[in-house]
Formats: C-alpha cells, structure tokens, sequence
C-alpha cells in the first residue's frame, strides 16, 4: 500500500516494529507494534469539541487482552471478553498516567485511547510496549501531544540490568521497573524490589532513560515523516491575567487561610473565599465577562502559587510542617476481636484500618491470564476507600481504577516481606479499609497492613513501611516534601511514593506532572525518603516490636505433608473417593499442590491429627529394618500375608513365624489377629518379606 508506513527500533537487543496506515484508518490515528510475535493494535480519538463548562482533559485510557492472541479462550461458560481484568486495569492505568501531562495545556477535547493485544508469543511482556504505542498513535495524530514519550521494562539478573527482558528472564529478576519519560526527563515509575538500595534504583532508572531516550528520538523522526499537523484550534487560552487579578484581590485571604491546620476547616475557608469570588465575578443581572469554569481554574492557580511560595520561601506548609517532617502517629493493634489480624493505623488526617484473615487454598484468589491460564494468588490485598474518608457523598459500588491501583501497590510493596508456603501454609487476605484521607492512602496501607499481619501471627521476613513524597518547582528552586498532603499532591509537581526498610526497598512509584525532575531531585527525594520511612517504621515498631508467635483462636490451623507427586493420585483416589472419605471421616479441609505438598486445614486438633494419620499410612513406604504392627489379611501354605500399611501387605513366610520350625502356618497365626513383624527385605516389584520371628526373643539353645 502506499500509505502504508513503518518505523523499525532497536532496544535492549529487541526490534520494535511500528506501522501505521493499515489497520483502522478513519480513527485519528491507528499503530500497530510488534516485538517478536506479540502484536498490539492502539488506537486514538478526540471528540470535535470540548463541552463547555469543562476545565480538565477527559482522558479515557482501556487496554484489553484478547485471549486468542495466545491460541486461548476464557476457562468460564462465557468465552468473549468483557469487564476488565485487574491486571488490564492496571496496565490501562499505566499508560495513561505519563500521557496525561503531554497534551497541550487548554486541550479539553474528550480523547480515548484503546490498545489490543492480538498476538503474544509469551515471551515479549505487552506493557512497555503498549505504552510506546499510545505515545506513537498520539504524535502521529493531529491531537496536540506535546512530544513523544515511550516505556521500557529494566530488570535486575545476576547484577545486570536488562532492558524488556523476556517473560522468562523476568522470573529471575530482583527487580521489576516499569517506566516511562520522554527524551529529557522521566515520567511515570511503578517499581518492585527485593530490598534493592536507593543507589541501585537510581543506576536502574538511568539504564532505562537511556533506553526511552533512543525510542522517543526515532519516534520525533518518524512524526515529521508520518504525522498529521496538529489541529490547535479547540486551545483554550491560560488566564494569566484573570489569576493575577484574583491573586492580587484575594491573596492575602488566601495566605491566611491556607494556614489553617485542620483539613476541613481549610476547606470550608477555601469554599467562603470561593462564594466571594462567584459573586464578584458573577453579580446578578450583569452578563458575565467570565465563563464559570475559567474563574474555578483561575481560583486554584491562585491558591496553588500561595501554597509554593509559602514552601519555597518560608520552608513551612499549609499545616505548619517543614519540608522534612512527618506528621504525627498512633497505631492500636487488635482493635477487632473476632478477626484473625488487624490495626487501626493513623497518620494525620489518613488512617486505615487493616484487616487479616487466614485460610486454606479454597480462600485464594484466583485469576487467568495470557501466561498462566489458570492462576491461584495465596496473598492479596483489597483497598477500599469510601467517600465518607474524605467527608463527601458519593456511590458506593464495585472497585474503581484508583482503587484497584492503590491496592495492588501496597500488595507488591508487602509482597516481598511474605513468608515461604512451606513455613507459613495459609492464604492471607488484607484488607485496608481507608477511613480518613488526607494524603497517601496507599502508604498508610502498606503500614496497616504490614501491623495487622504481625497482629495475625504471620512470621513476615522484615516489617516494612511507606511514605508519599512531594515536590515543588520552580525554575532551579525545588523543595522536596515528605509526608504529602493531598491538597500538595493536587497543586504540587510529584507524588512519589517509597515503600521499605531502612535496609533497601520493596516499591516505589512515581507519577509527575512536569518535564523537569532531575537525577539529583530523584537522590534528594529518595534520601529523604529514607529517613522518612525509617521514622515511620520505629513508631511503628513501638507498638509492635514483633510479629505474635500464637495464631488467633479463631483462626484454623493448617499442617503440611510432603508427600511423593507419586502418591498424589493414592491419597485422591480413584474418582476422589479416597479424599472425600478422609474429609467426610474427620471434617478437615485437604488441599494438594502438583509438587505433592499437602494443607491440611482444621480447628480441631485430634480431626487434625487422625487425617494426617490416614495420609501418612496410604503413603508411607515400607522401611527395611522397622518393626511394624501388622493384621493377618490371608493365609496361605507357605506363609501368612500381612498388611503393615493401609493397602500394603508383605509376606510371612512360613520359616519366618517362629524360631522353632513351624508344621503349619494356623498354628501360630490365624486370619485378623495383630502381629508385629519386622521389614526384612523389598524388592523393585513392590514385594515386601517380613519375619515375625525378628520380633521375638531369641531362643534359648539346647544343651546336651
């Protein structure tokens, strides 16, 4: 085809293929990225026109993977894909959060993003390039997208860094760093870690900005070869001069009232000032010179430059805090009786109150995905945030992005610190069921949550805590904030979010909203999340120094079994009978894993011991040497068979009964009785002999 064009990169030893004019041609724009056999399809559209009363970007951002670009369908009845998966989600999430800074600022047009994976070869991860994708569609349309941005995974193997490594690589890695930036600056982070030091993060960081640099670079190129001229004529105009005019009528109200410590006394102080300006702007009977939404915007910029100017200037926020300080701390462990974990941990103005309950594999929280088919998570964790936290009436209803996204941050952040199945066999669900908001939920979670599995019993590896940071910049002056508020977080430049010990960290996540962070804002910002986190750890351990050696009363106990993949199918049984008389017999819950490890879950401790009593007798093996008690099944002339385990049956030979010789097998033993024998020998045909006479005292020899 003639229209059709294509853009080949070089990254990390993998090509990426774009190409555009083939595939949805009447959308803005349409690309198509391919990294080995995995195949995305990301279109873009904006809407003609922005609605009126309108003053932020209505952004629709949804990722979708189809199962048949694996040669897969959905496990359920229903086999075409609808609601999105969690992990759709978050990825959709992903892509939007650096996009959304680079359009044009006045651009309100409606715009959404759709992205499709339609082939995956289970080795190219679909999220980096999902998010080179958008930025492509984007530069190439004629939407006003500033310049290029592009997404690459880095992950740490053997003490390398590695750019996109492959799924199976990625298994290997004390690190996975999702990230994004443009050719001068970084974006958007979203990073887990097994206790990596701030130094390592930084060096990962870097690797992965040089390779955005090379991406973002060929993409300018492609855009003056390929793109559409940008369609500006929907800007609407920054009003400088109507926010110097209500700077300068309502600035002094507005320093003296964004002081103001408490949150919703602010609040209201902020809402009077509000009503001032709506009647001065807008008497009644005289035709307004503004629209209502210009003066809103106008209003907020206002008090976003008293707010930086008070820090820049006077190192001193709207709650009276420094830079560096942390707000103060209270945690109450137990506070729900009947749970098996929990704590009501406050910072501030935040405060979650995190729940822990412990279970067998039935509890676990299953999934499908691309890779997996069929997956089982033994730990999870599942946020809430209800509008009555931040003083407000709203909908309740299922888990909205934002929710899905500050959950499983601070599920990844504690993932890390989580036991081995073989030392701790429950499933663990976390709840963090946020009940004020004033600034990073997501952190106070991680705290909660790290508390409330100690309060649980759960012998984590390390307790671990998180902190948001902040930052303010202007021209080459910058503050660093830790502890951020969310009034900072929404007329601020960054929230930056660390999560750790004072030994290394687990996660961290960026989101920013300016093109000027630079390496040595990142170290500052890290540094001073350090000591940050390390504050808000040793409050934490004041209250709870260590993880409770006894489990709840109320919750189940569950016991392991190693057993042989062998004798899985012995301890099922032909169509499951043999467990389901094990469950039905003594009431425990059974679950097998295909490695042959066995979670026996119950609350009572004899039903506990008599399964694990059935199980070790249908899969123990005869011990050559070891005396067993054994019943006589069958009696034949030569011997006497005797079972010594459940369906193990050896044999007696007649010379083995007794030291004397023996005229007849019955007159020493007869069918039923008990009679121990000892293992003497087993072949590689199952056989067993036994000897009864090996259990007997010796007989005393004949003098004469």
């Amino acid at each position: 085809m003639s229209d059709l064009k294509q853009l080949h990169i070089s990254v990390g030893g993998k090509t990426l293929t774009f190409e555009t004019g083939k595939i949805a041609r009447q959308a803005n724009c349409a690309v198509t990225l391919q990294c080995g056999e995995t195949i995305l399809l990301t279109t873009v559209c904006s809407a003609k026109k922005a609605a009126e009363e309108i003053d932020f970007l209505p952004l629709r951002v949804d990722y979708q993977e189809k199962f048949s670009s694996a040669g897969k369908t959905l496990g359920g009845f229903i086999k075409r894909e609808g609601r999105p998966t969690e992990r759709e989600i978050l990825i959709g999430r992903l892509i939007d959060r650096p996009i959304r800074p680079f359009f044009e600022e006045g651009y309100f047009n409606e715009v959404q993003v759709l992205s499709y994976v339609y082939s995956y070869d289970g080795v190219n991860a679909p999220d980096p390039l999902a998010i080179c994708a958008a930025s492509a569609a984007l530069v190439l349309s004629d939407i006003p997208f500033i310049k290029p941005i592009a997404g690459v995974r880095v992950g740490l193997i053997q003490g390398k860094f590695i750019i996109n490594p492959t799924m199976e690589e990625q298994k290997n890695s004390k690190l996975d760093l999702l990230m994004a930036g443009s050719e001068d600056a970084i974006l958007m982070i979203e990073g887990y870690a097994d206790f990596l030091s701030e130094e390592q993060i930084l060096e990962a960081i870097n690797e992965g900005h040089q390779a955005i640099k090379i991406i973002c670079q060929h993409l300018h190129d492609w855009q003056k070869i390929a793109g559409k001229e940008k369609d500006r004529s929907a800007l609407r105009a920054t009003p400088h001069d109507l926010i110097k005019e209500i700077s300068a009528k309502y600035g002094a109200t507005l320093d003296k009232d964004l002081r103001i410590k408490e949150k919703l006394a602010r609040e209201i102080a902020m809402d009077s000032i509000a009503e001032s300006i709506q009647k001065d702007y807008f008497p009644e009977g005289a035709e307004p010179v503004h629209s209502k939404t210009t003066v809103a915007y106008a209003f907020k910029q206002a008090q976003a430059n008293v707010m930086r100017s008070m820090i820049l200037k006077e190192n001193r926020r709207i709650d009276g805090r420094t830079c560096t300080e942390i707000r103060p701390i209270s945690v109450e462990q137990s506070l729900l009786p009947r749970t098996h974990g929990s704590s009501l941990f406050t910072r501030g103005e935040t405060q979650a109150l995190a729940v822990v309950t412990l279970g067998g594999e039935a509890m676990g929280m299953r999934y499908e995905d691309l890779d997996n088919g069929d997956g089982l998570r033994r730990f999870y964790l599942q946020y809430t945030f209800p509008p009555f936290s931040v003083g407000e009436v709203g909908r309740m209803g299922t888990p909205g992005r934002r929710e899905i996204g500050h959950g499983k941050l601070a599920e990844r952040a504690l993932l890390m610190t989580m036991p081995q199945q073989e030392a701790f066999p429950y499933v663990i669900r976390l709840e963090s069921n946020i009940t004020e908001s004033n600034g990073s939920s997501s952190m106070a979670s991680v705290c909660g949550g790290c508390l409330a599995l100690m309060d649980a019993g759960v012998p984590i590896k390390h307790p671990i805590s998180g902190i948001a940071m902040g930052l303010i910049l202007e021209g080459t002056e910058y503050a660093v904030l830790s502890d951020i508020l969310g009034t900072e977080d929404a007329l601020g430049d960054m929230d930056f979010k660390v999560a750790g010990n004072a030994e290394g960290v687990t996660a961290f996540q960026l989101d920013i909203k300016i093109e000027g962070i630079t390496p040595q804002i990142m170290k500052v910002a890290l540094a001073q999340a350090k000591e940050g986190r390390t504050h808000i750890l040793h409050k934490m351990l004041e209250s709870c120094p260590k993880a409770n050696e006894q489990l709840s009363r109320y919750a189940p106990r569950i016991e392991t079994i190693q057993i042989k993949p062998s004798k899985i199918g012995t301890v099922i049984g032909p169509g499951g009978k043999q467990i389901r008389a094990i469950t039905e017999t003594t009431g425990v819950q059974i679950d097998i894993s295909d490695d042959g490890l066995i979670s026996i879950s119950s609350t009572s401790p004899e039903a506990m011991q008599k399964a694990k009593d059935i199980i070790h007798g249908l899969t123990a093996e005869a011990e050559v040497g070891k005396v067993y008690k054994g019943k006589v099944v069958s009696i034949v002339a030569f011997g006497a068979f005797v079972e010594i385990l459940p369906g193990k049956e050896g044999l007696c030979h007649i010379s083995e009964l007794a030291h004397q010789r023996v005229q007849a097998v019955t007159d020493i033993v007869k069918e039923g009785d008990l009679i121990d024998v000892k293992v003497i020998e087993t072949n590689d045909r199952g056989q067993i002999r036994l000897s009864h006479k090996a259990t007997l005292p010796a007989q005393a020899p004949c003098n004469k």
